[in-house]
């Protein structure tokens, strides 16, 4: 029989095993209990996976070397409870969050401890409980003295005001000095310089701007209102080619009336969550909704998009290259609009080698490929995003 050391090593060994599982479960009970609006935000939701992940990590990493040596509580962890109480999240939620997160923990210890020897798994649930109650006290704290800071602003009152429009509050709009009855497009900024940013766009559009920061992050919620519509593409030729290092535009679609006010900004968050995933980039960059609506769906669903990548990637990997082939391929050929002597060229292969490498793809993924070219599309683009999330060189477009 080991130490009680080797016990609790062998014991996070077995969980690390299962580290996906642990934090997709305590991530969706936490997302599950936010409202529609921060469910929908797309810095608090990347925000909480990340503090998730971290807080797992330091808890883990707890059991395993003991508490004396579990180093401090993670910035991430610190980061979102500030970002929560920025957001209107009470404390009594955040702290049930973190409650909930040691149930779900202590299941997965359990199964994992079935055939621990007699009398070691007390003392490892104690520990558990110990590292979470530090993280407890430590989300309590920093909410606290951010809430308390925030309340001193009156851009925090302004913020709330928005909230709970947002969330289909009836309150006065005189405060904001914004008129809801007009033409909107929800634009979200984000980068040094975002609010002098979406001034600049307003003013030249020659629109009624509505913005408030989001805090430390650096990023801005904004509405261009008026009385006629105004189309994206007059938009984007109003934004500049260069305002400052990293400055990032997520734009949603225009929209009329409270509704629309409403729409627009969701429109700008899932676009948001898009341009988070792709990383930031050199220069004014823009993500437009219309243009990655099905991409954000995949993102925001999980579901759906694992889904899409088991049916529409996974079969290819089977193959001798693992894929590398058939992915180019159908790459080059969805970029060339579906032609095959267009996406030849990139390639550096004949027309009749790229035809036969979509029969190829077609026979692995047992389906028609014209049948499927909207869901290989999204597909790809998500695993694209896994590349450049995972620190890798992204595939040409």
């Amino acid at each position: 029989m080991g130490s009680l050391e080797e016990t609790r090593a062998g014991l996070v060994e077995r969980l690390r095993v299962r580290r996906a599982e642990i934090e997709d479960a305590i991530f969706a009970h936490a997302r599950a209990a936010l409202d529609i609006t921060r469910a929908e935000d797309a810095e608090y939701v990347v925000g909480l996976r990340a503090a998730v992940a971290a807080a797992v990590e330091f808890v883990l990493n707890g059991i395993e070397l003991g508490e004396d040596s579990s180093g401090p509580v993670p910035s991430e962890v610190i980061s979102q409870a500030q970002r929560a109480a920025r957001s209107g999240v009470d404390l009594e939620a955040a702290l049930l969050a973190c409650a909930t997160g040691q149930r779900l923990l202590a299941r997965h210890v359990l199964a994992a401890a079935d055939d621990l020897p007699s009398g070691s798994l007390g003392p490892v649930l104690d520990l558990q409980g110990l590292l979470v109650e530090r993280l407890m006290a430590e989300v309590s704290s920093e909410h606290k003295r951010e809430l308390a800071r925030a309340r001193r602003s009156p851009e925090q009152r302004r913020a709330e005001l928005v909230l709970g429009l947002l969330a289909g509050e009836r309150l006065g709009t005189a405060e904001l000095g914004y008129c809801l009855d007009a033409w909107h497009i929800g634009v979200i900024a984000t980068g040094i310089g975002a609010g002098d940013a979406v001034r600049e766009i307003a003013a030249s559009a020659d629109r009624q701007l509505l913005s408030v920061s989001r805090g430390g992050e650096q990023t801005v919620w904004a509405w261009l209102g008026g009385k006629r519509r105004l189309e994206i593409f007059d938009l984007e030729s109003l934004v500049p080619a260069e305002n400052g290092p990293g400055v990032s535009l997520a734009i949603g679609e225009p929209g009329s009336g409270a509704d629309g006010w409403r729409l627009t900004h969701r429109q700008a968050q899932a676009a948001r969550l898009v341009a988070l995933h792709r990383g930031g980039r050199e220069g004014v960059t823009r993500t437009r909704y219309a243009e990655d609506m099905l991409l954000a769906a995949a993102l925001r669903d999980e579901t759906l998009g694992q889904s899409l990548k088991q049916t529409f990637l996974s079969p290819l990997t089977s193959q001798r290259d693992g894929g590398v082939t058939s992915i180019q391929t159908l790459r080059a050929y969805l970029a060339a609009g579906c032609n095959a002597s267009k996406a030849a060229i990139p390639l550096g292969v004949k027309r009749h080698t790229v035809e036969n490498r979509l029969g190829t793809a077609q026979e692995h993924l047992g389906r028609d490929l014209d049948s499927c070219l909207v869901e290989l599309e999204v597909a790809l683009r998500l695993e694209q995003l896994d590349s450049v999330t995972a620190g890798e060189q992204p595939p040409p477009q």
